[in-house]
């Protein structure tokens, strides 16, 4: 006769097995996740985080003569903050050097794409000189892209986020570009200490004053975004590294 309380008696044997290792387990991962929060708070208040993107946005070359393509890469929709600046730089670049060509590469709805052109034209490019390749879902195979549209003695100045310059020209040389260069989006700083006057304004005394302490407020805070940023950004030029694209 089949004996139905025997699954139940297993299942206890497992869970008093179980349980014991999944208390240990979460108490380690709650110590481990604790301690690199503590980290990542301390590294906020220093400048570590700012040297860590700057370092992406220029260890791999920063471009020091004219090009023959300025190439844009996309990565937002449009419009949005990171896809102005680098159209905001591109036209930059497009004025200083004018026998260059542009070339926007973005995948998805070529709406996008066409938007990106129109910044680019109501900034003064030429229409004439901007090229779309509405191809390409990483940078890799971008890279690849455009080695088929362009000869490999292309000199090529890539437009794209600090965070992404690194890995962005490392791929491009590596897939056979060899003459790429960097020209990172950096954003302009605001040069304003935001300090203001806590009880002038209406604070209440029992809120601490921190009316003088802009560092407080904002640049500790964006460093610990920059925390994040460089993170994933150093998690994505090892697997790149690990496929052997750079």
């Amino acid at each position: 006769m089949l004996n139905w309380k025997r699954p139940f008696v297993e299942v206890g044997k497992l869970l008093r097995v179980a349980v014991p290792l999944l208390g240990r387990l979460s108490r380690k991962v709650t110590f481990v996740s604790g301690a690199l929060l503590l980290i990542m708070l301390a590294l906020a208040c220093t400048r570590l985080p700012f040297d860590a993107h700057r370092w992406l946005g220029t260890a791999a070359g920063e471009c020091s003569a004219p090009s023959d393509v300025i190439l844009v890469l996309g990565g937002s929709g449009m419009p949005s903050g990171p896809e102005l600046v680098r159209m905001y730089h591109a036209a930059e670049l497009a004025r200083e050097w004018p026998a260059a060509r542009v070339l926007l590469v973005h995948p998805g709805p070529p709406s996008t794409l066409l938007a990106m052109q129109d910044e680019l034209v109501w900034r003064g490019v030429s229409k004439e000189r901007i090229q779309l390749l509405n191809e390409g879902n990483n940078t890799r195979e971008q890279a690849l892209l455009v080695l088929k549209a362009h000869s490999g003695s292309t000199s090529v100045a890539v437009v794209t986020s600090p965070e992404n310059m690194y890995r962005t020209v490392r791929t491009f040389r590596k897939a056979g570009l060899a003459h790429t260069c960097g020209a990172p989006a950096w954003d302009h700083a605001m040069l304003h200490n935001f300090d203001y006057g806590h009880t002038a304004i209406g604070g209440s005394t029992w809120v601490p004053d921190v009316s003088g302490s802009p560092g407080l407020r904002y640049t500790f805070w964006n460093y610990l975004k920059l925390e994040v940023t460089c993170l994933r950004e150093y998690v994505a030029i090892s697997y790149y590294w690990l496929n052997g694209w750079i």
